[in-house]
This record gives structure tokens, C-alpha cells and sequence, in this order.
């Protein structure tokens, strides 16, 4: 499932690409027709992300909320939109600012795409933690979640209610990079290694959203074994169990805690 900085990045473009214009919107799988309808040739005001929700806010006072679960993914098109291929859920198509060329894009296979009020955007982001990647982010209202909760904290960093847009690779990786246990109960922690774990996200997620790709090993470990995946950064132990640790030569670990994968050196993150 895309993390939250890949949410953010498809903010960044859509805002760039549609932001300003008129918008024409249709659904030619069939599924989002009603909704579609309600927003199509309307000027996209605003597109902006919260955690791992995209959201589309239009001139009308409507959003469209999408939101990519595991197998959604918008493919982009500039100067001839052509004819829509496979289940294309939503399609939108527009000139963006005055002037700019014709462009396109074609949303497949979400878990959700729906239009709301502002009254349902508002209830589903109180429902979300803070967000790293939101200037406005408040790392306490997480604090105040996590040091209150025995739940192990590799759980508490990917429920969405205690901190948005955090998936199972910064997860693994952020907990490495400060030597934390994915085991260790949330009330365990001291709240100077929350500082820098949230520091540390906030960072790492920022260059996501610049790079278009998680990055995550520190230049001095940036060798030695490839990357669990062709095109993919290395990473110190996601997708990396049965392998030697980067830094100490332990094997690295794998359980499945509350129905994720869950990867960590048992050296270097102790308890």
C-alpha cells in the first residue's frame, strides 16, 4: 500500500497539473458515474493530502476522496488523452492553469473514491493522527497516545488514528534508525525517543515526496547487499529476513504482528 509521501507527491502534481482550471471528470468503468457528475466541469481549487487520503476540493464546495489501498494507482497523460484502457475508475482531464497544455488522469483500482461535503472531510480527518508531512502536525496529540498504550509500538506507528500516513516501511526503518524494539510497549518509550522518532519521520518523508521513492539507509551504509527489489532503495531490514544486519552481521528477524509483516534486527533494536 503507498505511504503517505506518495499521497502528498500526487497532491503536489495534480495541484500542478488541474489546480486552477476546469475540470472535466467521468468514470468510464461505471463505478464513480454519480459521483463524477457532481463535479465535473468544476474548477479544482485545491488538491491536498492527509496521511494516506488524497483529496480533490473543487469551486462547488465538494471533495473528491480517494484513497489507494493496496491496488489503486493514477497513471498520468499530457497533450492527447486517449481512449481509457482497463477499469478506469475516474478520469479527469483538464487544461490547469490559463494556457497550460491538455492533461490527464486515469485512476484505477481503489479502495475508495467518493465525493463528500465538508462535514465528512472534517469527520474523516479527526478520525487520523498527525500527519508528518502536514506543516500543521502536532506530534503530542500522537505522544499523548502512544506513552498511554502497552499495544507494542511497531503496531501504535501504523494505526492510522495515532499517526497518519506511516506504512510498514518507514515503520521498520525509523524504528532501526534509532535502535527502538517494534516490540516495545508504546508506554515504554521516553519522550525524548519520541522527539526523534517524529524528527526523524517528518525528515525521511519530506525526501520521499522530493525523490518520487523511500530512502532511508545513511550514506556511510549505502553498500554492501542490494536492495530487496530491482529499482528500489536499500533499506536496513524491510523485506530483508534471514539476511545479515548492515551495521552488526545478525540475521534479520520477521513475525506477523497484528496482520503486518514486521522485519528487525534483534541486536541492534533489543528488548
Amino acid at each position: 500500500m503507498p505511504e503517505g509521501h506518495t499521497l502528498h507527491r500526487l497532491a503536489k502534481e495534480h495541484q500542478a497539473r488541474f489546480g486552477g482550471g476546469v475540470v472535466r471528470v467521468s468514470s468510464p468503468q461505471g463505478r464513480f458515474a454519480e459521483g463524477a457528475a457532481m463535479v465535473d466541469g468544476r474548477v479544482l481549487m485545491r488538491a491536498e493530502a492527509w496521511g494516506k487520503h488524497l483529496l480533490h476540493h473543487y469551486d462547488s464546495g465538494l471533495v473528491v476522496h480517494v484513497h489507494l489501498g493496496l491496488y489503486g494507482k493514477f497513471t498520468e497523460s499530457v497533450g492527447v488523452v486517449g481512449d481509457p484502457v482497463g477499469q478506469v475508475r475516474m478520469r479527469m482531464v483538464g487544461a490547469g492553469k490559463a494556457g497550460a497544455q491538455v492533461v490527464g488522469a486515469d485512476l484505477r483500482g481503489p479502495t475508495a473514491c467518493e465525493v463528500m461535503d465538508d462535514a465528512a472531510v472534517a469527520a474523516l480527518t479527526a478520525r487520523l493522527g498527525p500527519d508528518p508531512l502536514r506543516r500543521n502536525a502536532d506530534p503530542e496529540r500522537a505522544w499523548q497516545r502512544i506513552h498511554r498504550s502497552a499495544r507494542p509500538v511497531g503496531a501504535l506507528l501504523m494505526d492510522q488514528q495515532v499517526l497518519a500516513g506511516v506504512g510498514n516501511v518507514y515503520r521498520a526503518e525509523v524504528l532501526f534508525r534509532h535502535g527502538i524494539s517494534p516490540q516495545r510497549p508504546g508506554r515504554s518509550l521516553a519522550a525524548a525517543e519520541w522527539d526523534e522518532l517524529w524528527a526523524d519521520l517528518v525528515e525521511l518523508m519530506r525526501i520521499g515526496v522530493r525523490r518520487g521513492k523511500i530512502v532511508v539507509v545513511r550514506r556511510e551504509h549505502d553498500h554492501g547487499a542490494p536492495s530487496y527489489a530491482e529499482g528500489k532503495p536499500r533499506t536496513y531490514v524491510y523485506r530483508r529476513a534471514g539476511e545479515s544486519c548492515r551495521l552488526c552481521g545478525t540475521t534479520v528477524l520477521h513475525s506477523v504482528l497484528e496482520g503486518r509483516n514486521l522485519f528487525w534486527c534483534p541486536t541492534c533494536q533489543p528488548g
